[in-house]
């Protein structure tokens, strides 16, 4: 009962998708995750470049200890909580940028869609408290 309150309490303090803090690496309080480009409620023809940004925080690559460092996962239409017990997932809609980019050229079919930005440790695990973009919606024609 008090996980299940603590794990409710997280996610509507938040309103992300990461229903409890990480078992994962510390990061500052005040580290602010957000999509550069496109805008919330855009519309956008065609592949399109999404622009990542990130204030008080580095960006590294995947499996760098550097601290206050990570990199950057971008999710697509994921409404579902991340564990944040496991590593981010690595498929269609959790897209991995282990490299340390700040830009992707991002190609979806058309209609409504959702992105998310997630920054992750060396190890792929969301950062303790999470360090997560608002969630945008883009239409694509």
């Amino acid at each position: 009962m008090k996980n299940t309150r603590a794990i409710l309490v997280a996610a509507v303090l938040t309103g992300l998708p990461v229903a409890a803090y990480s078992q994962g690496t510390p990061a500052p309080g005040d580290a602010f995750l957000y999509i550069i480009w496109p805008p919330d409620g855009t519309t956008v023809k065609g592949p399109f470049w999404c622009r990542f940004g990130l204030r008080n925080m580095g960006v590294t690559q995947a499996g760098s200890n550097a601290p206050n460092t990570g990199h950057h996962h971008l999710l697509i239409d994921v409404n579902e909580p991340l564990d944040p017990n496991e590593p981010i997932p690595q498929d269609k809609t959790h897209l991995h940028f282990g490299a340390g980019q700040t830009e992707a050229r991002i190609e979806l079919l058309p209609g409504k869609h959702t992105l998310q930005l997630v920054l992750a440790d060396a190890k792929h695990y969301p950062f303790n408290p999470p360090v997560i973009s608002k969630k945008i919606t883009i239409t694509i024609k």
